[in-house]
């Protein structure tokens, strides 16, 4: 075989295999419509010829560049860890690189509208609590960019965890280790997450008839200084909660912060667990006891579905969370 040039273009690869332009952008565009007989042709040619094809021209001819965009709050900094991990993982290799977004709640729907003109990724990934506004999900259908939403979603239409369930065996958990008095460090009051996670404790803690009153339960916003400040609300209560389960992890950290500052040593004399297990959970003093969500493996889905070959509406899909259990509890003697 004859070949034109060593930097070789898709008209040369067409006109090499015998078939037309448009037949191997749709081989490189990975589309179902190939023949097996004419998809051996092009991948003979490109064997042979060792051609790469160049992203930029497709991305112009594909109307999108190769990016996939996280858009975030910046509000987690551990859970937005381990997505950006799962999703690097899962584009290894790919034509696809990942970049980051960051929007403030003032002007996110704005700022989002103009970042996606201008940058026409291929895909986003909307981190909660973002992922749980129709608004900003209406954007990025109106721009035609395919989006994935982490987290609870009304409508279950987001990548979950088993969020209820899960705090729920949290506390039953506890529980078995002899703790009855459990306070209780909620989320945002307006996160489907942490409604949920608030839910699954107040189910656990009426299926064992222990008390659930609201001196038990305080509401953070998901950062480590209201961790402290709920923690030293919950350490006032009389009598003191044995245990303290925290809606996630930067708050758990704070109340061990808390727990320090009134001489209340963890987990002798308290018990404290975080909800999502963040790299935070290993790196505290104690270690952190944490129920795991799987934010990789729901990251490595999100590109899954971003990078799948069907314009089909996907499945919602429930990921099952982990307790990991660490050196901040103890069991209650007697």
């Amino acid at each position: 075989m004859k070949v034109p040039s060593t930097r070789m273009t898709i008209t040369e690869i067409a006109e090499l295999a015998g078939v037309s332009k448009k037949t191997v952008s749709r081989y490189f565009n990975h589309a179902e419509l190939l023949s097996a007989e004419t998809r051996a042709k092009v991948e003979a040619v490109i064997a042979e010829t060792g051609f790469v094809p160049n992203a930029q021209a497709r991305g112009l001819a594909l109307q999108r560049n190769f990016l996939v965009a996280l858009i975030h709050d910046n509000s987690d900094r551990g859970v937005l860890e381990l997505v950006e991990t799962g999703m690097t993982e899962a584009l290894e290799g790919s034509d696809l690189a990942l970049v980051l977004q960051s929007l403030a709640p003032e002007d996110t729907v704005s700022k989002l509208r103009a970042f996606l003109d201008r940058l026409r990724p291929s895909g986003v990934v909307l981190m909660p609590p973002l992922s749980e506004r129709e608004d900003i999900a209406a954007v990025c259908a109106d721009a035609q960019v395919r989006c994935v939403r982490l987290g609870r979603v009304r409508g279950d239409q987001g990548l979950a965890c088993n969020d209820r369930p899960a705090m729920a065996t949290l506390v039953t958990w506890l529980v078995r280790l002899g703790h009855r008095r459990i306070g209780f460090v909620g989320g945002p009051e307006t996160s489907l997450n942490a409604q949920h996670r608030e839910l699954g404790y107040l189910d656990a803690m009426a299926d064992h008839e222990l008390d659930r009153g609201a001196s038990l339960i305080v509401s953070g916003d998901n950062t480590f200084e209201s961790g402290i400040s709920a923690g030293r609300l919950l350490l006032e209560v009389s009598p003191r909660p044995t245990a303290i389960i925290a809606c996630n992890d930067e708050m758990a950290a704070g109340v061990l912060h808390a727990a320090a500052q009134v001489g209340a040593p963890v987990p002798s004399r308290l018990s404290v667990i975080g909800f999502d297990d963040a790299p935070l959970a290993a790196r505290t003093v104690p270690a952190l006891t944490s129920m795991a969500v799987p934010w990789k493996a729901m990251a490595r889905e999100a590109i899954a579905r971003i990078t799948a070959n069907t314009d089909a509406p996907a499945l919602p899909a429930i990921f099952e969370a982990e307790l990991i259990i660490r050196d901040s509890v103890e069991p209650i003697e007697g």
